[in-house]
């Protein structure tokens, strides 16, 4: 093997360093798929909750590390995406939340500190409304109340949903474009590249069109106002897809809740992590103190 080939063989072999995995069955639900790092004894849970087209380890492969030294880390992938449940129905985040409910009852975890990304944000704050038992924090990540206020923003989710689908059966610029989605500059990197467009095929994509319909339908402003477990909201003040303004709005509505304001934009938590991982850091540290 030539050196040149020897390394595009690397390349296509990229992999970031993951947790282990499994599959879980959920009774009565189905089999998802888990991460998990078991962190110091006695050191409280984080459930991790991914975005929108996402999967756990496209999330958050950049924090596992980081989150491990201090806690017990479990990040799941929601149904449809990834490797996670599939059901014949249509996507509903109330049965997100469900899911998630039921894998803290099936390890045995809970009450856990639910942290939520973009779409994995209502999945946190429907975890707490329907399942408070499971839930003794929330950390909010680039994430908001309501995120299509508007008919004309509820079909720009239906049409971003649209053009994922699309992404799946034809290859180039579409597809490299929703790459780049998760990794910013970095997806020039045709090995990272490689990596990203195969955990995304990984997806429903169905699922995934559906699930943008329901995440433009979410609102949660008529009672998030009376969450009582410690919250804190990890604003990325460059955002285009969730606009920092309603950020700001989730953390005012909700009693006592801290703020931790991050330079950058959706992509932040993969394309810059050394802005957004301390910032995740200090957050879930807020909430882990005040939730004791």
């Amino acid at each position: 093997m030539t050196p040149t080939t020897q390394a595009a063989a690397e390349r296509q072999r990229f992999s970031p360093p993951l947790p282990p995995g499994h599959h879980v069955e959920l009774p009565g639900r189905g089999r998802t798929f888990v991460r998990e790092l078991p962190g110091p004894p006695g050191a409280p849970t984080l459930l991790l909750l991914h975005g929108w087209t996402a999967s756990a380890d496209l999330n958050w492969f950049t924090t596992y590390s980081a989150l491990g030294r201090d806690y017990r880390v479990i990040a799941l992938d929601h149904r449809g995406h990834g490797r996670g449940l599939r059901a014949p129905r249509p996507f509903r985040l109330r049965d997100c939340a469900d899911d998630a409910a039921a894998l803290v009852a099936e390890l045995g975890c809970g009450p856990v500190i639910a942290v939520g990304y973009s779409m994995g944000g209502p999945v946190a704050q429907l975890l707490w409304r329907r399942h408070p038992e499971a839930v003794r924090g929330l950390v909010l990540c680039a994430t908001a109340r309501t995120f299509a206020g508007s008919a004309q923003e509820r079909f720009g989710y239906l049409a971003m949903g649209g053009m994922a689908l699309a992404s799946r059966a034809v290859p180039g610029v579409a597809r490299r474009r929703l790459a780049r989605r998760f990794v910013g500059t970095r997806a020039d990197d045709c090995s990272v590249e490689a990596w990203v467009m195969a955990e995304m095929q990984r997806n429903d994509w169905t699922k995934v069109l559906e699930a943008g319909s329901a995440l433009g339908r979410f609102d949660s402003r008529p009672w998030i106002g009376e969450l009582d477990v410690p919250a804190a909201v990890v604003a990325t003040m460059d955002d285009g897809v969730v606009h920092p303004s309603r950020q700001l709005a989730l953390a005012r509505s909700i009693p006592g809740a801290t703020l931790h304001r991050v330079d950058g934009d959706h992509t932040v938590c993969v394309a810059a992590p050394g802005r957004f991982v301390p910032a995740l850091r200090n957050a879930c540290a807020s909430v882990a103190r005040r939730s004791r």
